[in-house]
């Protein structure tokens, strides 16, 4: 029931393509704000590039976000989806799973560009790197899955959803942050495990939340 789920998002996202072109519109629009705005040197560039990378992509998250449960809001099918004989903890799964698809699409057109226009340097192992990533879209989505569920039904979702995800995501940000950066320094793994270790617990607890509470979360 799980794939069928996923299946049914990817599919609807394949014929309309609304969200992962908007992100990847959103996302290149503001490397190129980041680019032709900042006027410092390449060193002081290189050290605040990984904060915001970070930025871009919890901002470009948010519209894969909205999206998410916008499409059952219209003719109220999220009713419908509800009502199926399928545990709503699994409905919360395949949208966490397939927000996150869409984030690391998005983040395989705009990293290449963050890269180039900023002209930053990546010289170290791409697999730390790419672990880091998707550890990072994960926690972001696991939270951002279950406040977008809990603000679908909101008059103004659009703005209660970033309003109640940054403060939640914000240790996400941070711990993804510091371990990004110490990885582009080239720093033992030991001396910044404790920010993946942070990384990991928000992204299980917030996961065991999500598939727990959704059941309340999806009630009038």
């Amino acid at each position: 029931m799980l794939v069928n789920l996923i299946k049914k998002e990817l599919l609807i996202e394949l014929r309309s393509k609304q969200i992962l072109v908007s992100m990847a519109a959103f996302g290149l629009s503001v490397v190129l704000i980041f680019a032709f705005s900042f006027s410092v040197s390449q060193s002081i560039l290189e050290t605040f590039a990984p904060g915001l990378f970070w930025v871009l992509i919890l901002f470009t998250s948010v519209l894969g976000l909205h999206r998410l449960f916008d499409y059952e809001k219209e003719f109220d099918a999220f009713s419908l989806v509800i009502g199926a004989p399928v545990d709503r903890g699994t409905i919360y799964i395949s949208k966490w799973i397939s927000g996150w698809i869409y984030l690391v699409v998005a983040e395989i057109i705009i990293i290449p560009l963050f890269v180039l226009f900023l002209q930053l340097r990546w010289t170290q192992p791409i697999l730390p790197g790419i672990g880091i990533l998707f550890l990072g879209n994960s926690g972001i989505m696991a939270i951002g899955a279950l406040i977008s569920g809990l603000a679908m039904r909101a008059r103004m979702s659009e703005v209660l959803l970033p309003v109640l995800l940054f403060p939640l995501v914000t240790p996400v940000l941070i711990a993804v942050t510091k371990a990004t950066t110490a990885y582009l320094n080239a720093q033992p793994f030991i001396l910044w495990q404790f920010w993946v270790l942070i990384l990991a617990s928000f992204t299980v607890i917030f996961g065991l939340l999500g598939y727990l509470l959704f059941d309340h979360v999806t009630e009038e």
